[in-house]
């Protein structure tokens, strides 16, 4: 649990506790208002930082830190710290009930607080406080990310956020992996980016989907035929099956804009594997191919690595764990990648890595082709025999959480942050 502010400099001016402060009286109000909202332990903690200084604000409030002692958020806190962090210059009503517009009048009624980043990683809200979230952001002017995983919104709650994104045009990213969303949200996603400009990133992943007809993914097709702002689709975790793969390639054949397309954890077969490789033959701007934990097999693993073989694929990253693939499927890959540079990075752990891959792979990483830090296996050699062990790398290896010790966002464990052309906020640690 953890406040990041980032951004240049823009004066020596200190603001210490002034969010804390504004977060208290919040609370005050809304008690005397007879809403139960006692003051969250974990988010004063975080708004009562010393010194901040900054233009933009990244703030993290994850429900599942395993270091520290935290208590999950509710909707009644979001209601609070919604208005604790808007964006607008004036504050009507609730300060006034207290008498103190007069004395905090130039502190925290006129601080334009410029959030760019909330996260609210697994914490306890729910419809409620998803729609009070999206209240918030119809009009707001600040912030780009924002992160919703693990929180049950349901499909109501995203529905609220669809809505949302009809108005707001500075919101870049979005996640609400793993928020029970149902078809019905899905599709309203769908639609609203077909007109959105200004969404870069959309995470969808884990939905409960009940139906076999492959709506979501149809509609995502159509979606992705006209949409040319979209860099980042995450769609793991939808039961997607090869036809619904097929629908989504019809669109993908088209578009020319979207760099990262993640499909982890499908039913997707070797058929899929192979509409894929076709869109990676006529389509040269996507750049990393998420297929884990699917089951594309040695046929799959060959269609795709045809495919990268070209002098005109531009994909720089594989990620196939856990497809069933054999030697024939990853000898080819490592010879696609003798072939074409532009494949940096490649991750295979949880197939059948027999001698012939071992040998292949120990040679690439022994020639400087693939490093070390941009796979997952790390070859040794044993008795004259090569053998693969597993590296904790991939493309987001801390998504759901962060290290207790070392790196946050090591580039080795999270490529993808690396690697990502849609990440469009420019923020620096001051």
């Amino acid at each position: 649990m953890k406040c990041l502010f980032w951004g240049k400099k823009k004066n020596k001016q200190k603001r210490s506790g002034l969010y804390g402060l504004r977060f208290l009286l919040l609370c005050i109000v809304l008690g005397q208002q007879k809403i139960n909202c006692p003051p969250s332990p974990t988010v004063l903690s975080v708004l009562q930082c010393e010194e901040v200084i900054f233009i933009g604000v990244s703030l993290r409030l994850a429900g599942n830190d395993r270091v520290k002692d935290v208590i999950r958020l509710t909707d009644n806190d979001l209601l609070v710290l919604s208005k604790t962090l808007r964006s607008d210059l004036t504050v009507k009503g609730g300060f006034s009930l207290l008498g103190f517009r007069t004395c905090v009048k130039n502190t925290v009624l006129q601080e334009n607080v410029a959030l760019q980043s909330l996260d609210l990683l697994c914490n306890n809200i729910e419809a409620e406080g998803a729609e009070r979230i999206a209240k918030s952001l119809h009009q707001n002017a600040t912030l780009k990310r924002l992160r919703m995983t693990g929180n049950k919104i349901g499909n109501k709650g995203a529905m609220h956020f669809a809505s949302m994104m009809q108005t707001n045009t500075t919101l870049e990213e979005l996640d609400v992996s793993d928020c029970d969303l149902a078809t019905q949200s899905l599709i309203a996603f769908a639609i609203v980016l077909n007109s959105n400009r200004s969404i870069r990133s959309i995470n969808v992943s884990r939905p409960l989907l009940f139906s076999l007809q492959e709506e979501t993914a149809v509609h995502m097709a159509r979606m992705l035929a006209v949409n040319q702002t979209l860099r980042e689709l995450h769609m793991g975790k939808h039961g997607m099956t090869d036809s619904g793969v097929e629908r989504l390639c019809e669109g993908l054949m088209i578009n020319r804009t979207l760099r990262y397309l993640d499909l982890r954890c499908n039913r997707i077969t070797r058929d899929g594997a192979k509409r894929l490789s076709e869109v990676l033959r006529r389509n040269s701007t996507l750049e990393i191919l998420d297929l884990s934990s699917n089951r594309i097999e040695d046929d799959g693993a060959v269609y795709l690595s045809e495919a990268v073989a070209l002098p005109h694929c531009k994909l720089r990253a594989l990620s196939v764990p856990n497809n069933s693939i054999g030697t024939t499927g990853l000898v080819s890959l490592t010879k696609a990648m003798n072939t074409n540079p532009n494949l940096t990075h490649i991750y295979i752990w949880g197939n059948r890595l027999e001698e012939p891959v071992c040998v292949a792979f120990s040679q690439l990483i022994a020639s400087g082709r693939l490093l070390k830090d941009h796979t997952d296996v790390s070859p040794y050699e044993v008795d004259g025999r090569f053998y693969l062990a597993e590296m904790s790398h991939g493309l987001q290896r801390h998504y759901y959480w962060v290290p207790s010790y070392g790196q946050d966002g090591d580039p080795a464990s999270n490529a993808a942050l690396a690697l990502n052309t849609s990440h469009c906020l420019d923020l620096q640690p001051c």
